[in-house]
């Protein structure tokens, strides 16, 4: 929105601003703020920065934990949630003592990946366009003690209301996509979450009801350069929440939040380009995707595992990346085919829009290192050459839910746990290491505390083990 401090400064005096938000992102991919009257957005700001606490969010140890928050002055917006006018940002990490580039902070590692993309020679820029698919619900609990577990969410739409007296407009399960009002009780939320987007100076290309019945929707922004898909990311799942939280409803980003009901993905369409040329175009090839695109997904689908460990880093993430569902749980490519890693969209077909999608994501992933790990792992492939169906990826244009068992179990498996991913990430990073983009310290600490987080769930009896075997 801003290009120097003085416009910022400017637009705080002409628009009355009272407050200035300053936005960070941890290193597991939640955002935590501090603010500041708008008069203390001066010089001295913008160059020393907003002291935190970095031990407090995954960054630093506790005995040397002091670290500041730098504004980013071309993310300005005004934050339509608060009481009294608010002007946000977005903020990169650096050290205290130094004001060096913290190297741990995920933004400051998608501007590095970005950094050694233009270094390669291969491309000046990338496009991102994630999808947001997401749950609203009326009504969610939970409880987790030791003698009791459970969660329960409720939604209006939900076919288990069908015997309840009401307006009489639900949804059958698998029956939401696209469906239109009454049935689509949350036309008008998205609309607001949308309105709320563009104001903000995040463009919507639209926004519909997804398959699943209670309350799943879908938003899709234009594709973006790295920084900014990262930036919008994060703002989506905000003004989500935030705009459903002021009318008594809940979202959640889980991957899969309902048992039986179609989970919710953060497909990453994705394209590269040098000297305003879309490097993955070639009218003559498969899918229009041109040598250097196909190299890319090789690179992708080879080191797959691996780079599902930053894209789906929650136990959660696995419930969704089982079969049916159109769940993308094979390590192909394919033109159109959903239940591919990589889709080729057939619609994708021209000089600007030429593109393919990474479809295994959720957005419990950090979208900062999230497509740092595919941008690196793409590179490697076009470097290295790796030709996909060389590599046995594909294409492949069947429904391989179709083929006998023998015939399915020659596809290269993608992990299918969290445990797994880490496996795969352990094996296989050095594509990662590339530029400095990230470390070996930072990989051990993401797999100490994702193998944490599985063992804690894996070591908690299930409330369905209680219907199974208590009576045994």
């Amino acid at each position: 929105m801003f290009e120097t401090l003085e416009e910022a400064q400017n637009y705080i005096r002409e628009h009355e601003i009272a407050m200035v938000d300053l936005k960070f992102c941890d290193l597991w991919g939640r955002w935590h703020h501090v603010t500041i009257p708008a008069v203390q957005f001066t010089l001295a700001l913008m160059n020393e920065g907003v002291g935190f606490d970095g031990s407090s969010v995954g960054f630093k140890s506790i005995s040397a934990g002091d670290m500041v928050a730098v504004p980013d002055l071309s993310t300005g917006a005004e934050d339509p949630f608060w009481d009294m006018p608010t002007l946000s940002f977005v903020c990169s990490a650096k050290e205290a003592d130094t004001r060096e580039v913290f190297p741990y902070d995920p933004r400051n590692i998608a501007l590095r990946a970005e950094d050694f993309m233009r270094a390669t020679g291969v491309a000046d820029t990338s496009l991102w366009g994630p999808e947001f698919e997401f749950y609203v619900f009326n009504r969610m609990g939970y409880q987790n003690r030791i003698n009791s577990a459970f969660y329960r969410v409720e939604s209006e739409e939900a076919d288990w209301n069908t015997q309840e007296l009401g307006c009489g407009y639900t949804i059958p399960r698998h029956g939401g996509y696209h469906a239109i009002p009454p049935q689509d009780h949350l036309y008008n939320l998205r609309s607001r979450i949308s309105q709320h987007l563009m104001n903000m100076g995040l463009d919507v290309k639209y926004h519909h009801h997804e398959v699943g019945g209670p309350g799943q929707c879908e938003i899709e922004t234009p594709m973006l350069p790295l920084i900014q898909a990262a930036d919008g990311s994060m703002l989506v799942k905000y003004v989500s929440r935030m705009t459903a939280f002021k009318e008594g409803m809940s979202v959640t980003f889980m991957p899969k939040p309902l048992y039986g009901e179609a989970g919710s993905g953060m497909h990453f369409h994705q394209m590269i380009w040098q000297n305003g040329k879309n490097l993955c175009y070639d009218p003559e090839q498969y899918g229009t995707i041109s040598d250097v695109g196909r190299y890319y997904i090789g690179g992708l689908l080879r080191h797959g595992g691996a780079v599902m460990a930053f894209t789906n880093p929650s136990t959660n993430s696995f419930r969704r990346l089982v079969p049916g569902y159109e769940a993308p749980i094979s390590a192909i490519y394919s033109l159109g085919n959903r239940s591919a890693a990589v889709r080729i969209p057939k619609y994708a077909n021209q000089p600007n829009s030429a593109r393919f999608e990474f479809r295994p994501p959720d957005a419990t992933c950090n979208p900062y290192l999230a497509m740092a790990a595919q941008l690196l792992a793409g590179l490697d492939g076009i470097l290295k050459r790796m030709d996909p169906t060389e590599m046995g990826f594909g294409p492949v244009d069947e429904d391989i839910f179709s083929w006998p068992a023998e015939k399915r179990a020659m596809i290269h498996a993608l992990p299918t746990s969290l445990g797994a991913a880490m496996d795969a990430l352990e094996a296989d990073h050095d594509f990662l290491l590339a530029g400095d983009v990230f470390n070996e310290e930072l990989i051990q600490r993401w797999i100490v505390r994702k193998r944490w987080e599985e063992q804690q769930v894996n070591n908690r009896p299930h409330p369905y083990e209680i219907e199974l075997y208590y009576d045994l």
